[in-house]
């Protein structure tokens, strides 16, 4: 068998899993399915430049002093949803734990609790947690015995654990892409956003001042500048 081969048929499987389910978006979600990208920013460094900048003058570019003082990081995660290009329910806090990503999940789903969800996510070890599986089953009204973490059943391991993750029986379930692959979840091109337009600019004297500022930018960036991002990428191998 040749397993060079097969790994790659399923690499771009996925690939095209992902794009087709893009491409669904805004007919999935005029049916009442939100198609939501996912995924954390960690580190994001609360600074807080020492000496101000200096602004454009004639013939000058902006200039940006580059001593800062550190106030700690913190962590965004962040949903953009496809068919509007909008980021909802985002959650900022010290830590990306376990317990962090399923309160996510839970908070994100309490917005439209009877509406069908389907999360793009990478393959990270929380987006296949046990305590994950166990907020989805109970959100979708599964009473189905789920095992034991390690041992059987479901929560065995994170195969198990994707396997029942991705059942598209389920009104919420999560699409992966495939390993390596962050250009294909679409929440790291807003992210990049958040970097260009506000981070890498602003200064900040604390985390709660730099909390205050991200939520402000997210909804700046909702009412006048979302809309859904052209993917035109269809999952087919690139030709050389």
């Amino acid at each position: 068998m040749n397993h060079k081969v097969d790994n790659e048929a399923d690499f771009r499987q996925d690939v095209r899993a992902v794009c087709k389910l893009y491409h669904q978006a805004q007919e999935l979600h005029e049916s009442g399915v939100h198609v939501i990208s996912v995924d954390e920013k960690t580190g994001i460094q609360a600074l807080e430049r020492i000496h101000p900048d200096h602004a454009m003058s004639k013939g000058k570019l902006e200039l940006h002093e580059f001593e800062y003082t550190r106030h700690g990081t913190q962590t965004l995660i962040a949903n953009f949803e496809v068919a509007t290009g909008k980021v909802i329910c985002p959650t900022l806090g010290d830590t990306r734990t376990e317990d962090d990503f399923v309160a996510h999940i839970r908070a994100t789903v309490a917005t439209d609790p009877d509406a069908k969800w389907v999360f793009v996510a990478d393959q990270l070890n929380t987006h296949k947690s046990a305590s994950l599986v166990a907020c989805v089953a109970e959100l979708c009204g599964i009473k189905d015995a789920l095992g034991e973490k390690g041992k059987s059943g479901i929560l065995e391991n994170m195969a198990s654990r994707a396997d029942f993750l991705q059942c598209s029986d389920h009104r919420i379930r999560f699409v992966y892409t495939p390993k390596h692959c962050s250009w294909l979840n679409q929440i790291e091109i807003w992210f990049g956003i958040l970097s260009r337009r506000l981070l890498k600019r602003g200064s900040f004297p604390s985390k709660e001042v730099l909390n205050a500022r991200i939520l402000s930018f997210i909804e700046f960036f909702n009412v006048t500048l979302a809309k859904p991002f052209r993917w035109t990428y269809i999952g087919k191998p690139l030709l050389v």
